[in-house]
């Protein structure tokens, strides 16, 4: 006797006897009815997006996938930049990597004795810069202080990408509800 599915049953297969049988039909059926690749025009577009974000177009859909959002902000740390001492500014490499983004807030967090001000002055390609968490701050406040630069920019922390160096850094994905988290290595080396 087969009793019909409930609120909440998955429509998976029943335990009952030739259970091996169903579950082979269910997920052929499920098979079939998941596309193997996704369409000419869409591929294209996150083709044209990743080159947009300077990213290649394998990242961009791992972290697109990831998040289940497109990135427009991508969050860099000081270290990410290079951004070291009291010059406040960043290698003429990095620079032109961030100037060729496009329809992307450039974001960053600067530990100090750098200041937001001063690395925002000497490098005009970012849109907004604030002060990194703490090693000595609460969870509280480092989510506090990274929130505060991707809020200030209008931005959900799911459409934001951090890019950092530091194995601190990488917390800072989950700190500041982000989309995904690339080690500055991979992101900076990356031909497009």
């Amino acid at each position: 006797m087969t009793v019909p599915a409930g609120i909440g049953h998955n429509g998976g297969p029943s335990m009952e006897t030739g259970r091996l049988l169903r579950t082979h039909q269910w997920r052929a059926a499920q098979r079939a009815l998941m596309p193997n690749a996704i369409p000419k025009l869409v591929l294209q577009m996150r083709l044209k997006r990743a080159a947009e974000l300077g990213m290649d177009y394998k990242t961009y859909a791992r972290v697109r996938q990831f998040s289940g959002q497109d990135i427009v902000g991508l969050l860099f740390s000081s270290n990410a930049l290079r951004i070291l001492g009291y010059d406040a500014r960043m290698p003429a490499s990095r620079e032109e990597k961030l100037q060729a983004v496009r329809a992307a807030q450039k974001l960053a967090l600067v530990q100090p004795p750098l200041s937001p001000e001063a690395v925002l002055l000497r490098n005009p390609v970012l849109d907004a810069v604030g002060p990194a968490p703490r090693f000595t701050d609460s969870w509280a406040q480092a989510r506090a202080r990274i929130e505060a630069v991707i809020r200030d920019r209008k931005l959900s922390g799911a459409q934001v990408l951090v890019i950092g160096e530091a194995p601190l850094e990488q917390e800072w994905m989950a700190a500041g509800r982000a989309a995904a988290y690339l080690p500055a290595g991979e992101y900076f080396m990356q031909t497009v």
